[in-house]
């Protein structure tokens, strides 16, 4: 291009009168794609695009003013971005390497810019730099310093045939226009291979999908317009051509009779485009080869489109859409109103990306601190074990660790119920109840609320849920309690029963009591694992290797104690096993009233029971009511209907009924007691004992080895975080910075 022997000047927009105010902007563009920011936010861009073989090398030079490689064959391979500046300083082109991807072709987390090689100063010293940097991109596992540096095979094939990383130019100069735009890897037609030519296409896509890049779209004459692809894959992305500038390039290898067809598209008269279409003049192998200039290149190209037919027959307006300055004059009118108009969305949209990122940086945990690795574990671990103390004493929530235990006590507590002996104060011979059928079970009265859907007994109304037998495998008939009775006799008087009887039944109750009462201990064991595990887990996910030892140590620590409160169950159990107790108040009333409900449902001479009658006196029947009024008549106050049975004759079963209501009256006692004790236990033994004298705040101290020698060696491998958190942190700090930096650049431009 340019030759050695005469200065370049007038290239790209130099000869332009661009406005104060279209160079500001054009410049601020740049200065933002500085600060990477055009990964997070759409920036007004050009891309230069077309089917390989289309003139785009040619035309990016004749735009640039420098030579691009083409013996190597490299210059498609991969982008070249092109940033064009204005300065009072000499001209200058500096090259750098932009990498997205890494080696494997997978995303980067955080783009990179790698300085390649020292500014230049001299034109001719591009060329080669070009090569070279074009080379390190398609060579990503060699050291771009040997490649900058040392010599060259090019005969090797490179590792990669394209790449989505790419090469940046940033030229300034005095006779600089203010322009920027990135050359894409011309797309294959055919005889590439599938993957190079979706690596391609996709590359090509990324650009072009962006609502505020405009596409400069290469087409070449010499072939046929439906067999550039270019063109369909820009009117997918563009379909309506408001942001598509055509560029007609080798126009003068126009097939002898087509020349009317390409001028349809240069009256905008075929494939509309809003910003138009443009032919442009470059020159050819020969020229090239004798080291035309870039003035001598423009002249030459003026006067092709002056002197040939059909170009020079063209009306005035039509032929401002010849020639590269016209075509450049443009694509910076079009940037720049572009970017004029982007400018209040740049900043809103800054806005918005800048909060979101400010908040999702405080969501991540605080970063450790750099001294004292000893003191900041100690503090993690205090404030953990406080936590840990308010979680066991109760938190108002629906999956708080107590709230979930709840459900499991009540079971426990429905279990112990269901032991009660099964007592039925009836024989159990059949015809027991008068027609050759066997009486069912009847809940007292006073369980009314205790314990059974059945009619419960009256003076348990207010105390508990009801419960009943599900079926008779379990049921202990009066006849079996008096044999058992007799049986268990030897020196006694008659009609006096050894105590062995009573202790007997309360015995094999109790017996059944040590299944449920470890199946407790063993679900809340459960439960206590995982939540306290939650716990430490979300109170040190910042720090896996002081979350790991934490765990392990609490989940000794928690184990240990359930050995201890299976001790203390085990005490309870054995406890038991003895018929004891001091509430003789309600015993004595539980005893009495269970005798009165057994009394009253045995068969009364054939007829209906006593109990039938006062449940369900017959209809129209005051009978009862009769009664209980003679009786307040006689001055004997606050009898009941189950009362009544204590009036009734001499039953030879009486004795098995005494023993049935006494056993019946203990367990009463006795299982609302065990009932209590074991929740209890494992609430003190197990689940408290996380919060008792700082034990385990000290264990793990001790176990972490924090005031060991090797303490805050230790302790500094403890706050080591995951390498997903702090990356995380560091990509949003990063974006923090490029998002402010380009707010900054917004807000000097407006002032």
């Amino acid at each position: 291009m340019p030759s050695e022997r005469e200065p370049i000047h007038g290239v790209g927009l130099s000869d332009a009168q661009s406005s104060r105010q279209r160079r500001a902007l054009l410049d601020l563009i740049n200065r933002m794609r500085n600060t990477g920011v055009q990964q997070d936010i759409d920036i007004p861009m050009i891309a230069v695009i077309g089917s390989q073989s289309a003139g785009k090398s040619s035309l990016i030079e004749s735009i640039s003013g420098i030579t691009l490689p083409r013996a190597s064959g490299t210059c498609t391979r991969c982008p070249t971005g092109c940033r064009l500046s204005h300065s009072d300083k000499p001209w200058q082109c500096s090259v750098s390497l932009h990498f997205t991807t890494d080696e494997r072709g997978e995303p980067l987390k955080q783009v990179r810019n790698v300085t390649f090689g020292d500014p230049i100063a001299d034109k001719a010293e591009v060329e080669e730099r070009i090569r070279r940097a074009q080379r390190a991109i398609l060579n990503p596992h060699t050291n771009y310093l040997h490649i900058l540096q040392g010599d060259v095979d090019t005969s090797v094939d490179s590792e990669l045939t394209f790449s989505m990383n790419f090469v940046s130019l940033q030229i300034t100069g005095r006779d600089i226009a203010d322009l920027s735009f990135v050359d894409l890897p011309g797309l294959i037609a055919s005889g590439g291979s599938p993957g190079d030519i979706g690596l391609v296409t996709n590359l090509v896509t990324s650009y072009v999908s962006r609502p505020s890049c405009i596409i400069l779209l290469t087409v070449a004459c010499e072939t046929d317009f439906e067999n550039q692809g270019a063109h369909n894959l820009a009117k997918v992305h563009d379909p309506e051509g408001k942001r598509t500038i055509g560029v007609l390039t080798k126009p003068n290898q126009i097939p002898a009779g087509e020349e009317d067809r390409w001028l349809r598209f240069l009256r905008n008269e075929f494939e509309r485009l809003d910003n138009g279409w443009y032919s442009v003049k470059q020159p050819d192998s020969q020229a090239l080869a004798a080291g035309i200039s870039w003035s001598e290149a423009r002249a030459k190209e003026l006067e092709y489109f002056s002197g040939t037919t059909p170009w020079s027959t063209l009306d005035f307006s039509s032929q401002q859409y010849l020639g590269t300055s016209n075509l450049t004059e443009r694509c910076s009118d079009v940037l720049s109103t572009l970017i004029a108009r982007r400018l209040p969305e740049l900043q809103n949209e800054l806005e918005i990306l800048l909060q979101a990122t400010e908040e999702n940086i405080s969501k991540l945990p605080t970063a450790p601190s750099d001294g004292d690795p000893v003191g900041q574990v100690l503090n993690l671990l205090s404030d953990f074990y406080r936590g840990i103390s308010k979680y066991v004493e109760g938190t108002p929530t629906a999956d708080g660790l107590l709230q979930s235990i709840q459900p499991l006590q009540m079971r426990f507590r429905k279990a112990i119920r269901a032991t009660a002996p099964d007592f039925r104060p009836y024989e159990k011979v059949p015809g027991a109840n008068g027609d050759g059928t066997l009486r069912e079970f009847v809940v007292p009265e006073f369980l009314a609320h205790e314990e059974s859907p059945y009619t419960p007994p009256e003076f348990l109304a207010h105390e508990e849920s009801p419960y009943t037998p599900p079926d008779d495998r379990s049921a202990i008939y009066v006849d079996d309690v008096m044999k058992r009775a007799r049986e268990a006799m030897t020196r006694e008087l008659p009609n006096i029963y050894p105590f062995v009887v009573t202790e007997h039944y309360i015995r094999n109750a109790v017996l059944q009591w040590q299944e449920p009462a470890y199946t407790l201990l063993k679900e809340v064991l459960s439960i206590l694992l995982k939540k306290v595990k939650e716990v430490v887990r979300t109170h040190f996910e910042q720090y896996p290797y002081l979350q790991q030892i934490v765990t392990a140590t609490v989940g000794d620590y928690i184990t240990s104690s359930s050995k201890a409160t299976t001790d203390r169950i085990a005490w309870f159990l054995n406890a038991e096993k003895r018929a004891r107790t001091l509430n003789s108040h309600y015993y004595c009333s539980y005893r009495d009233k269970f005798f009165a409900h057994y009394k009253g449902c045995r068969p009364n001479y054939g007829h209906a029971t006593l109990y039938d009658n006062t449940s369900q006196p017959p209809e129209g029947s005051n009978h009862v009511d009769d009664i209980l009024s003679n009786f307040s008549a006689l001055g004997v106050r606050n009898i009941t209907r189950s009362d009544l049975a204590k009036v009734l004759p001499s039953d030879p079963h009486e004795d098995a009924l005494v023993i049935m209501a006494r056993v019946r009256a203990y367990f009463q006692v006795a299982y609302k007691r065990f009932a209590d004790n074991i929740p209890i236990a494992i609430d003190e033994e197990l689940i408290l004992s996380l919060d008792k004298a700082q034990r385990l705040e000290s264990l793990s101290r001790q176990r972490l080895g924090i005031h060991s020698a090797d303490g805050e060696r230790l302790c500094a491998e403890y706050l080591q975080e995951p390498s997903n958190i702090s990356q995380r942190r560091a990509e949003l700090k990063k974006k923090k910075d490029r998002l402010v930096m380009a707010k900054k650049e917004l807000m000097e431009l407006c002032l």
